[in-house]
């Protein structure tokens, strides 16, 4: 679209701005004479304002701006000229175009003294309409757009206000977005390396784990082909079998050190709060590994404190967390040093300090300590043994009862110091009533037990075992033949694997329930399987106990001791 002669280009220069209407100030002492020059200047682009004196003249000119002042000369009161001498002394007023109007003065002098008050043009009455609107309408067309001109000029500098601040704003987000991206990188940088450290750890650990496994699965393996030698001695084979049963109960702590570190992780472990002196779970701890200790001709020194400091604690996990730092200490200390076990009271909490001789921790290492799979010596470097989750399941374990752990040391071959803070319990610090000794192991005798296991190997080792013990045992490998032989042979204890075909362990448990004499049966499970929710499926399915293989001969024997003091039905004390 063409903009029309009553427009100009805005800043865009596609969007005309219109020309405003041109103000005419019209002055003379006569009416006839505003009317005549209203009817010549009668235009839409024109608005007149008329005054009939100089002092009138005057007051428009102040209030209100004027494109062209056509002013008669002679008039009552201030003249003409008075009036254009005023007008162009006034800054406001200064530059609008005058043209003088007169029907009496004639001679150059008065026109010259026209001209010399600011006028730029001096036409005789009666005036020419053409030549008038010729002359205004010039005078008019520059003064509107002169005021389009600053229009669109404001425009402009607004625009270029506008523009600048959005130029300063971009720039502030471009700093903000440089800095975000900078930042950004930085964190991917950090999270990749941490990426490729955890991934060079689990590389680590699992190349361990498969060392840590085969560790003890070789001098089982050796043992077992010297019991079966033609001609070993029974001295032999005690020893093969105590060997056996130390490598067993390794690897039986290496899976339930991943089982914890992996039930903490996922908030599944739940500890057995009670109020528990704290040098119990320290001499459970001592009473663990003191066979180490005296094998590595360790000097043991131990300080406790005479007053009795109590915990709100699980004692089992306690002298788990306190077992694993002391078996540390042994394992990286060179035969014959000394390991110093302390206990303190800052404010109200006991800090336990637990030192070595060893072989140290280098600076680098220590605030890394406590993350899984963390190891002080090189992958092939490893003599000791472990997976690098000790301090890290240690770390966790105090942790959840609201401690903390700190290690310290002056370097490689300077030893270590590991400071365990735990807080102190409000309750009653007497001492708590020893717990009744266990009946010795083996005690009970003379029960009727059915085993159940699809793994031939491990169902006829326990039979052999429990019959050694001077039980009548049968065993069974499937879901379906434990309910016959529950039938037949009337057990009064049932060791139940969970994973069986054809019936499955839960099932079986369920319905040798509901059959007869099923309630007053003991049924232990015996599986793999040993996370808490495990164990809830296990109550919720009819079992007693749940016992996690390999099973602890001592928690066997303490259930079977129970089902021996259980009064037995009439019908069963007949048999």
């Amino acid at each position: 679209m063409k903009p029309s002669h009553n427009d100009v280009r805005g800043p865009e220069g596609d969007m005309p701005v219109p020309l405003p209407v041109a103000n005419i100030l019209i002055v003379d002492d006569e009416p006839r004479n505003l009317q005549v020059l209203e009817s010549i200047l009668d235009e839409p682009e024109y608005r007149l304002v008329r005054a009939t004196s100089g002092e009138e003249a005057l007051l428009a000119l102040m209030a209100e701006e004027f494109a062209v002042l056509i002013l008669d000369v002679r008039m009552p009161g201030m003249n003409g000229f008075e009036v254009a001498q005023l007008v162009k002394e006034r800054r406001k007023t200064s530059r609008i175009p005058i043209i003088f109007l007169t029907a009496y003065y004639n001679e150059d002098q008065h026109v010259l003294e026209g001209y010399g008050t600011g006028a730029v043009d001096y036409l005789h009455k009666p005036v020419n309409p053409s030549v008038l609107r010729s002359k205004v309408s010039v005078f008019a067309e520059l003064h509107r757009r002169g005021r389009a001109l600053e229009t669109a000029n404001r425009l402009l500098q607004g625009e270029v206000v506008e523009r600048r601040r959005a130029e300063a704003r971009l720039s502030e987000l471009n700093d903000s977005l440089d800095r975000r991206v900078q930042e950004r990188t930085r964190e991917l940088q950090a999270s990749e390396e941490r990426l490729i450290d955890a991934h060079k750890r689990k590389d680590e650990f699992l190349a361990t784990l498969a060392h840590e496994l085969r560790n003890p699965l070789a001098p089982v393996r050796s043992a077992v082909e010297i019991m079966r030698h033609p001609g070993v001695k029974p001295e032999r084979v005690t020893w093969a079998a105590e060997l056996i049963d130390r490598q067993v109960r390794s690897l039986a702590r290496l899976i339930d050190d991943l089982m914890d570190v992996s039930r903490i992780s996922r908030g599944r472990i739940e500890l057995r709060r009670e109020p528990v002196p704290l040098n119990d779970a320290l001499a459970d701890a001592l009473d663990t590994v003191r066979p180490l200790v005296e094998e590595a001709r360790h000097e043991l020194v131990v300080l406790l404190p005479d007053r009795k400091l109590v915990v709100d604690g699980d004692r089992t996990r306690l002298a788990q967390a306190f077992s694993n730092l002391l078996s540390n200490a042994v394992k990286y200390t060179e035969p014959g040093g000394r390991i110093e076990v302390g206990v303190l009271v800052e404010n109200d909490n006991a800090v336990v300090t637990i030192r070595d001789s060893g072989i140290g921790i280098p600076p680098d290492k220590l605030e890394g300590i406590f993350e899984m799979f963390s190891q002080v010596e090189a992958a092939l470097e490893r003599s000791r043994g472990g997976l690098g989750i000790g301090l890290s399941l240690t770390r966790r374990l105090l942790e959840l009862h609201g401690g903390s752990i700190k290690a310290y040391s002056d370097g490689p071959g300077q030893g270590s110091r590991f400071l365990v803070s735990l807080p102190l319990s409000r309750t009653d610090t007497q001492a708590a009533e020893e717990p009744e000794a266990a009946p010795p192991a083996g005690a009970a005798a003379g029960l009727r037990i059915l085993v159940a296991d699809d793994n031939v190997d491990a169902a006829t080792t326990l039979q052999a075992l429990l019959e050694m013990m001077g039980h009548e045992v049968r065993h069974v490998q499937d879901g379906e033949a434990t309910l016959q032989a529950a039938q037949d042979f009337d057990p009064q204890l049932v060791l139940l694997d969970i994973g069986m075909p054809k019936i499955n362990g839960y099932e079986a448990c369920q319905r040798l329930r509901r059959s007869p004499g099923g309630t007053a049966r003991t049924i232990v499970a015996v599986t793999g399987w040993g996370q808490p929710q495990d164990l809830q499926r296990s109550k919720d399915s009819g079992f007693d106990k749940h016992l996690v293989k390999p099973v602890d001969l001592k928690a066997l024997t303490a259930i079977i001791d129970t089902v021996v003091a259980a009064p037995q039905p009439q019908e069963r004390r007949s048999r």
